[in-house]
């Protein structure tokens, strides 16, 4: 069993240590292994990449900017099938953690590049804007309060790569930029179908999966017209890894929580398609629309909990099931034409929709039975109570219109390129209200009566697992915004790249911010080259933040209590003294190196810094102070609850990192050697607190635990060492990701899970060109976080291993075999 408590300086060194050694060996060994062969191989495909710059498309070593970029045989030889996991396997500044018993969290999972938020990182689709999820992590996972992009909304099958810009670029892009922007490129094949499919289980023979996909693409017109489709479908099994529960049980102790992935069915259709109307324009069009059904659970309600009722229905308690059901859609349509003098205008329209509807089964409104009647005894059954019901509905609706025109100017004997353009933007949030058993408090839903529960408590209100949204919390707001951008770029000398963005924004419910942005690339040979950049940045208030609330069931020293997320300028939030929510700002700047020793070998290295101030955040529960007397007790008794929470502007932070990349390639005549390591290195600080509110001061607002949540709740250190060789029909990847330790302390004492290697391997013969069979493994070795040991309560209810940061999971080894076919 490995103890929690062991942080010391030596410890924390030697895995960087390893890795670069790992890294090192690798390299070397590749190197050595055929440099004759090397100093005559011809290069690897390159792969253009056009995020980071609106000028001519460069590859990623030659952008002033880092950008990682994944393949489409990046792509086809990982493991992962879903878009989130597959990310976080080959990208070691992004972050997918793995959530359980965390309401919609389980089926929308956070999505972190460089251990911001969730809301931090600017997803685009074929270089347009794509909208946020409508849910909100209100639980306490990593993204706290952040309601991001639900990254899984797109299926792999439609992809033909991905770029991923590690520098802020608020400037360039629009809010939501400040870790970066990740791009991912549609497919637009014609005259060829593919079809794909896999099978896979756990090596504890459950969380069985299936998945299909076909893609097809057909010739419109005479002149490089296109429609490329993409069907897919997944169904993913369960699985429980949570240990006896020795608390709340009378008698033996046994399993009653459900700790691990949940049942999951996805299905897709997207397209992309672009219409030539002469030889100087076209129009396009692409989106997606996609389904996907979750199934997973609450915490277990005991038997002698005032949360059930004593009967023979609930003789052994239960566990709440919460359906979930996300529906996705895009679409985006656009003409492109090019002008006279190499320019070149864009107008497009680009709207998208989030919805996740909520169900709640095997569970029940205790103060549905307990409700008395005129003359009636408290704590007497006088009705039943609904085992099921909806309760309610988030949407989120988001409309972009963008014109842009870029080009170049002569400037004397030199030319400037030239972008700007114009962007209106509307965002709505809508919260729709459960059915009425899912809220009420008692069928009359009165307040003032008295309801008991079997041990003479208040009665809760509301379904049991998750609570259904109130008419109340119901909510359909929005906002607008209109934003101007120019960017500039020049190259004074033929070594030397200069650009500069500046950009204007103003918005209907906080007013106006402009934000700019320097780099440099210096390229002394064709062997090196430097770079470089300096930014301000900025991160509106989502409308899912500004107009969220909810009640909520959350664990309290070990006891379930009723949460209240209290919606900015609602009369709870004016009594606390918590101001409207305002932007996020932020600075950055990055420098960096790249190395091409030879034609089959780079590397790159560079470190940076990004400063946030004014961060939104999710607050710390706020409870009555001790004895129930004092100004919180004052506000909050009165509501029913036992807790608030609030969306604020509460702390400022700061991000340090740095990133390096190499990649060796070794040709010899009948096979190719890969050889590739990526190292990530990033510490998160809260460097300040604050409150406007005159009953709780900044620690109180953002308590320790929250803090230690931002701060270590994302590995530090990131790593993703691979090796991929290919002879005649045989291919074999391999690669491991290392990730830090994690440690978290919401819930019990702080606890630290150890670093940890995790190795995926696969196996791929092509019988055809076109035609492949792969068998594969992830987690080869069935590693698995380090024990849950350091008391508290939840290890005594079935927590073995991890729960609010869980980088990778609790499954352990999982294998599969893949088909792949193209005709």
């Amino acid at each position: 069993m490995t103890t929690a408590h062991h942080s010391t300086a030596a410890p924390q060194r030697l895995p960087f240590r390893r890795t670069l050694i790992a890294s090192a060996l690798l390299l070397a060994a590749g190197h050595s292994w055929a440099q004759s062969a090397a100093d005559s191989a011809p290069p690897a495909e390159q792969t253009v990449v056009v995020l980071g710059s609106r000028s001519v498309a460069k590859t990623a070593l030659d952008t002033s900017a880092p950008v990682g970029l994944i393949s489409l045989k990046d792509m086809q030889t990982a493991g992962p099938l879903e878009l989130g996991k597959l990310l976080q396997t080959l990208d070691p500044s992004f972050n997918f953690s793995t959530t359980f018993i965390s309401d919609g969290s389980d089926i929308i999972r956070p999505a972190t590049l460089r251990s911001l938020g969730p809301d931090q990182v600017l997803v685009l689709v074929n270089g347009k804007r794509r909208h946020q999820q409508a849910l909100v992590n209100v639980q306490q996972t990593i993204g706290r309060g952040s309601a991001g992009t639900d990254i899984n909304a797109i299926p792999l099958g439609a992809i033909h790569h991905i770029e991923v810009l590690r520098d802020g670029a608020a400037a360039q892009y629009g809010s939501d930029a400040i870790a970066g922007v990740i791009n991912i490129v549609l497919k637009s094949q014609v005259k060829e179908t593919t079809l794909s499919g896999t099978v896979g289980t756990t090596s504890e023979g459950d969380g069985d999966t299936y998945s299909g996909s076909a893609n097809t693409g057909f010739a419109l017109g005479q002149d490089g017209g296109f429609i490329n489709l993409t069907v897919e479908a997944r169904k993913r099994g369960e699985t429980n890894r949570a240990g006896p529960d020795s608390l709340r049980v009378q008698g033996a102790p046994r399993v009653t929580q459900h700790i691990g992935d949940s049942n999951a069915k996805d299905a897709y259709l997207w397209w992309n398609a672009a219409l030539p109307i002469d030889k100087a324009s076209e129009f396009y069009a692409f989106g997606g629309l996609s389904r996907r059904k979750g199934d997973a659970y609450g915490f277990y309600r005991s038997q002698g909990d005032d949360r059930t009722v004593p009967s023979e229905t609930h003789a052994d308690g239960y566990l709440p099931n919460i359906h979930t059901t996300v529906k996705d859609a895009s679409f985006a349509f656009g003409y492109r034409r090019d002008l006279p003098n190499d320019w070149k205008a864009d107008i497009s329209i680009n709207h998208g929709e989030s919805e996740l509807d909520f169900h709640e089964s095997n569970s029940i409104n205790v103060s549905y039975w307990y409700e008395p009647k005129p003359g009636g005894a408290p704590g007497q059954i006088y009705g039943e109570s609904p085992r099921e019901a909806d309760t309610g509905k988030l949407k989120f609706t988001q409309t972009t219109f963008n014109a842009d025109v870029k080009g170049p100017v002569k400037v004397g004997d030199g030319t400037v390129f030239v972008a700007t353009g114009f962007e209106y933007r509307s965002d709505n949030y809508q919260i729709e209200a459960g059915d009425p058993v899912s809220y009420q408090y008692g069928r009359t839903n009165n307040p003032t009566i008295a309801i008991k529960g079997q041990n003479g408590k208040t009665a809760a209100s509301g379904i049991q697992g998750f609570p259904g949204y109130t008419p109340g919390t119901a909510v359909d707001a929005g906002r607008h915004n209109v934003a101007l951008f120019l960017d500039l770029e020049h190259k004074p000398v033929d070594q030397l790249t200069v650009a500069g963005a500046v950009r204007y924004e103003k918005y209907s419910d906080f007013g106006s911010t402009v934000t700019g942005k320097f780099s440099a690339r210096f390229d002394p040979s064709k062997e090196l080259g430097f770079r470089g950049s300096v930014s301000t940045g900025f991160r509106a208030p989502s409308v899912q933040q500004a107009f969220y609330s909810s009640v909520s069931t959350n664990l309290n020293n070990g006891v379930l209590t009723e949460t209240l997320t209290a919606r900015q300028g609602s009369a709870v939030t004016q009594a606390f003294g918590i101001a409207p929510l305002k932007e996020e700002t932020s600075t950055g700047g990055s420098i960096g190196m790249v190395l091409r020793p030879a034609k089959n070998f780079s590397i790159t290295a560079d470190a940076y810094q990004i400063k946030i101030k004014d961060r939104i955040v999710f607050s710390s529960e706020v409870s009555p102070e001790k004895g129930g007397v004092g100004p919180i007790a004052s506000i909050l008794n009165p509501l029913g609850v036992g807790q608030a929470q609030f969306f604020t502007n509460a702390v400022d932070t700061r991000t340090r990192g740095l990133d390096i990349v190499a990649e060796h390639t070794t040709r010899l005549p009948a096979s190719t050697l890969v050889l590739s390591g990526q190292l990530g290195f990033n510490k998160t600080e809260v460097t300040k607190r604050h409150s406007t509110s005159s009953v709780l001061t900044g620690e109180q607002l953002f308590d320790q635990s929250q803090v230690t949540l931002i701060e270590r709740g994302q590995p530090r250190r990131h790593h993703v060492v691979a090796a991929d060789y290919t002879a005649g029909p045989w291919n074999l990847n391999t690669r491991a990701n290392y990730y830090g330790e994690v440690q978290a302390s919401n819930f019990s004492p702080l606890h630290t899970w150890d670093a940890k290697w995790l190795v995926d391997a696969s196996v791929r013969y092509a019988f055809s060109k076109r035609t492949f069979l792969s068998v594969g493994a992830n987690n080869v070795f069935n590693t698995l976080p380090s024990e849950w040991s350091n008391g508290g309560d939840f290890p005594k209810i079935g927590f073995t291993r991890c729960w609010e940061t869980c980088p990778i999971g609790v499954n352990g080894r999982s294998m599969y075999i893949r088909a792949d076919t193209a005709f």
